[in-house]
């Protein structure tokens, strides 16, 4: 008892006590609220409970560096050293923290427009601050202090590099989430005329928007795809957000690269007619000032969900992909997994007015764009051969985000078809 009365039993019991509960709380069981308690309880579950609770290593590493000065055995200052094991960690920490603090206040963002759609997905687009320099697939980290001022949460850019507005896309998957759709909810627009529940909101709209606070540009595995020859983007659900950006990208150097081609077939129009001939130096000059090589020739992009309405946040990108990549370069896919596959006799009336709606109008009854929905979800391996066998000897970035339950299994692919020939699959994973 004397040992447990004296500073360092104290210490060691309290800190073991603060251990005990940041562990509890960090939970899957507590962390997404599987389990409820009664009201005033209730607030013991949920990501701001995890979130909260691990601060308490603050107090912690005090208690350690008490815990280190009394000890039982070791009387000499010079060797009570746990000050020095704890200094690097706590310095870096610090200049973590201070680092964000200032970045934060370094790029200001107003709101231009706010979307919530059905699938409980919310879309803010902010204006784009002059210096601000990012890549495609990276993410930001975002504070509203109308729901906190003090938790800043990750999301992946959803706008193109080429874009004058930066926009992300959530969706309310914790209570910090959904504490900032019923905020922005409040400050939306109800919905008019046949807008499936949607609500908006932008500039002109009498109520003000909430303030919201960016630290960005963060880098992520996907930031890289320009890299490759092919690219293999598979999400789910709203792990498509970080390929929105991507497929843009994509779209904007495809028009680019149409718009250069055009130029330099005019300029060499013109001087043809001009000086008789297409083969001055001149025009090779303009000819390799203008044109534009883009390395990834092809793009697949696998987008499985099990709500339909999480098609509409998207059909923006689908209908625009599908309209200007006249060349084929994109070829998009999307699977609602909710639905029996094609073949089975249970999905086998939706399939025919599916078809028949796609043949006659150009557009999928199921997701209301120009691109056709499939059911169940996808036969990775058909998927891989395919794509290995009609690129052969190309190098493919495999980009996945979503839950972790995929991962194992195209990582596995990538590994299996690496030994099989000159085609090389590469993998990256991204989890939320």
């Amino acid at each position: 008892m004397d040992l447990l009365r004296g500073i360092e039993g104290v210490t060691g019991i309290l800190m073991v006590i603060l251990m005990l509960v940041a562990f509890t709380l960090a939970t899957r069981w507590f962390r997404r609220s599987l389990i409820t308690f009664p009201k005033p309880f209730d607030r013991l579950t949920g990501y701001n409970a995890f979130w909260y609770s691990h601060h308490l290593f603050v107090l912690v590493y005090i208690l350690l560096i008490i815990h280190g000065v009394f000890l039982y055995l070791v009387h000499k200052w010079y060797k009570k050293t746990t000050w020095m094991y704890l200094a690097v960690p706590i310095l870096l920490y610090a200049g973590e923290r201070t680092l964000r603090f200032f970045r934060s206040g370094l790029y200001t963002v107003r709101l231009l427009k706010v979307a919530i759609y059905p699938g409980n997905v919310l879309t803010l687009q902010m204006s784009k601050p002059p210096q601000f320099r990012y890549k495609s697939g990276q993410y930001v980290f975002v504070q509203c202090p109308a729901v906190s001022k003090f938790e800043w949460h990750p999301f992946s850019i959803t706008s193109a590099p080429g874009d004058d507005y930066l926009s992300i896309h959530i969706r309310q998957l914790g209570d910090w989430t959904q504490q900032l759709k019923k905020v922005f909810s409040e400050a939306c627009e109800p919905p008019v005329g046949a807008k499936s529940g949607l609500l908006r909101a932008d500039e002109t709209t009498k109520k003000s928007l909430p303030k919201l606070l960016i630290d960005a540009p963060y880098g992520a595995p996907a930031q890289d795809y320009s890299k490759y020859d092919v690219l293999l983007l598979v999400g789910l659900g709203i792990g498509a957000t970080p390929f929105i950006s991507i497929l843009k990208d994509l779209l904007n150097n495809i028009v680019k690269m149409e718009e250069q081609a055009d130029s330099i077939s005019d300029f060499s129009r013109h001087t043809d007619q001009s000086m008789g001939s297409i083969d001055s130096p001149s025009v090779d000059k303009v000819s390799s000032k203008q044109k534009t090589t883009m390395r990834t020739t092809n793009a697949y992009f696998y987008w499985v969900t099990r709500e339909q309405g999480s098609f509409d946040w998207f059909k923006g990108v689908m209908d625009e992909v599908a309209e200007i990549d006249q060349r084929g370069v994109i070829e998009m896919h999307n699977y609602l997994s909710s639905v029996y596959e094609e073949g089975d006799a249970r999905s086998a009336l939706i399939t025919m007015v599916q078809a028949l709606n796609h043949a006659k109008n150009g557009v999928d009854i199921v997701s209301g764009t120009r691109v056709r929905t499939h059911f169940a979800r996808p036969n990775w391996k058909k998927v891989f051969s395919k794509i290995g066998t009609k690129h052969a000897n190309a190098r493919i970035g495999v980009f996945y985000c979503g839950a972790p339950v995929l991962a194992k299994e195209l990582s596995q692919l990538c590994y299996d078809y690496n030994q099989k020939g000159s085609t090389k699959f590469e993998f990256h994973k991204e989890h939320f």
